[in-house]
Formats: C-alpha cells, sequence, structure tokens
C-alpha cells in the first residue's frame, strides 16, 4: 500500500497577505489559488513543486479557528521545511523579513533554524543529513 501526507491545514486571517508571506518571504510556490464563490477559496503552497505536501490556507471564519491562528500547536514546530541548503535559505528570508529564532546550527541530524510565519506558527528549516 502506497500513502503519502496530501495537505496540511494553516489557519490564516488573510488569504492575500499569507501569500504574500508564504510566496514572497519564504519562497514557497503557489500551487492553486481558486475562488468557488460564497467566500469558498482553495489556496494551496508548497517550498517546491516537486514537493509532494502541500499547505493549504484555510481563512479563520469563526471565533474557534481565530483563536488558534498562530498557535496550532501552541508554540512548538508546526511543521519541518528540508532543503538542501538552510545557511542558504535562511539568509534569503532573513533579508525578505522572515523572523529567525537563532541563526542555522548544527545538530545531529543536519543544519536546522527555526522560523515563524506572519501570524507566530513556528516552522523548522532543516538541511537534513544527507538530503
Amino acid at each position: 500500500m502506497k500513502r503519502t501526507i496530501g495537505h496540511v491545514t494553516i489557519l490564516v486571517e488573510d488569504y492575500d497577505e499569507a501569500i504574500a508571506f508564504y510566496r514572497d518571504k519564504a519562497g514557497f510556490e503557489l500551487l492553486a489559488d481558486n475562488e468557488f464563490g460564497g467566500g469558498m477559496r482553495w489556496v494551496s503552497l508548497a517550498p517546491s513543486r516537486e514537493c509532494q505536501t502541500a499547505i493549504v490556507l484555510v481563512l479563520a471564519d469563526s471565533e474557534e479557528k481565530r483563536a488558534r491562528v498562530g498557535s496550532q500547536v501552541a508554540n512548538h514546530v508546526n511543521l519541518v521545511i528540508q532543503t538542501d541548503d538552510c545557511r542558504r535559505d535562511y539568509e534569503v528570508m532573513k533579508a525578505a523579513g522572515v523572523k529567525f529564532f537563532g541563526e542555522p546550527n548544527e545538530v545531529p541530524w543536519g543544519v536546522e533554524v527555526v522560523f515563524e510565519d506572519l501570524y507566530g506558527n513556528r516552522f523548522d528549516l532543516l538541511q537534513h543529513n544527507g538530503f
């Protein structure tokens, strides 16, 4: 049996500002931005088109969802973004205004640094050993 994770969701306050962050600051590629009327919109982004898993932006359209924007997993890392060069991506993203928690560090499993999106969701930028 072959199974993969196709999409993960991130709650956002505004589609367009979230697209701008992920595309223009974090360097993701916009895969889809489709409107279906009635406020329904399908927006997906990924670190690259070759990525098997994409982020789907979900508008926080209720009090319950709004309360969770930026804290879907409290202050823990929400997703790990794998890269072939952590230091390069760190420099590019930092220059674009992305907030990082420190600088890339050597760890037993590679090189990593944590950053956050415009709402406070945390991501691990990881250059895995043997990537």
